[in-house]
């Protein structure tokens, strides 16, 4: 398999731009290929079913743009269809796992609080990581509905947002709660939000850069990493309509972006 191949991310929306930057940083002369599945956003409410069917989709589509890696940016396609996209298909399949691991370790409360969908938190996966990790400490999950909607609003601090987020941060500080975990791709854009509203002393964590590094061991384990020194370059699409959320996209990534329109069959459409 060519190494000058590109590297195909998606999420539901937005979120997974949080994971694309880390990816970026870490690798930077790599070809980076990103679907936002705006149209279909959010996942975490919808049945398991419907995360993985959208999941096969759209790796399908990236496969068939070149793809030498898949990156699922995604807590809940993550936990609803890693496994079945593993087994379908031959290229490394990179997923993302909320980072209750480093808060355990960091923990000085013994309380840790773990944010994220209905979705994610009802998985299989992420019962099987709170199984493993999860002994000698008081794991607090808070799912958290609506606030996909908000980031993909592009509302990061308005007033229904500030009152979702201290709605759902409150009872976890009053039950010690000192380390807290963003299990979705779309929560770090609310972490200065968070931090305020938590208070001094709650530590905010999410797994990004940690997906950055184990997509760079699976390259480099395969021989994939890109060899050439030339920066890589970046291709985006959304299954939304792209004059709707090209610039809410262009916000949050923090360049100028051409945004090619997914539909929801994944075929291309002009834009």
């Amino acid at each position: 398999m060519p190494a000058l191949q590109p590297i195909g991310v998606f999420d539901s929306g937005f979120g997974g731009l949080t994971v694309l930057r880390e990816i970026r940083r870490l690798l930077p002369h790599e070809d980076l290929l990103y679907v936002a599945d705006s149209a279909h956003a959010p996942y975490g409410d919808k049945a398991m079913s419907h995360s993985e069917t959208r999941s096969v989709a759209i790796t399908e589509h990236l496969l068939e743009q070149g793809a030498k890696a898949i990156v699922v940016a995604c807590n809940t396609a993550s936990g609803a269809a890693a496994q079945l996209l593993r087994t379908r298909y031959s290229v490394p399949i990179v997923a993302m796992e909320p980072a209750v691991k480093p808060a355990v370790e960091r923990t000085r409360s013994g309380v840790v609080a773990v944010l994220a969908t209905r979705q994610t938190l009802a998985s299989q996966t992420f019962s099987v990581l709170l199984g493993r990790l999860g002994q000698g400490v008081e794991i607090l999950l808070q799912p958290c509905p609506g606030l996909v909607e908000q980031i993909e609003a592009g509302d990061l601090n308005g007033e229904h947002t500030r009152e979702l987020l201290a709605g759902y941060l409150a009872p976890l500080i009053a039950r010690g709660a000192d380390t807290l975990v963003l299990g979705c791709t779309h929560y770090p854009y609310l972490t200065t939000l968070i931090e305020e509203l938590a208070g001094p002393g709650v530590q905010v964590l999410n797994s990004g850069a940690a997906v950055a590094r184990q997509l760079q061991r699976r390259l480099s384990e395969a021989t994939l990493l890109a060899p050439r020194q030339a920066p890589g370059r970046e291709r985006f699409w959304t299954s939304g309509h792209p004059a709707v959320v090209r610039d809410l996209m262009t916000r949050l990534w923090q360049a100028e972006i051409s945004l090619e329109h997914l539909s929801s069959g994944c075929m291309l459409e002009a834009s």
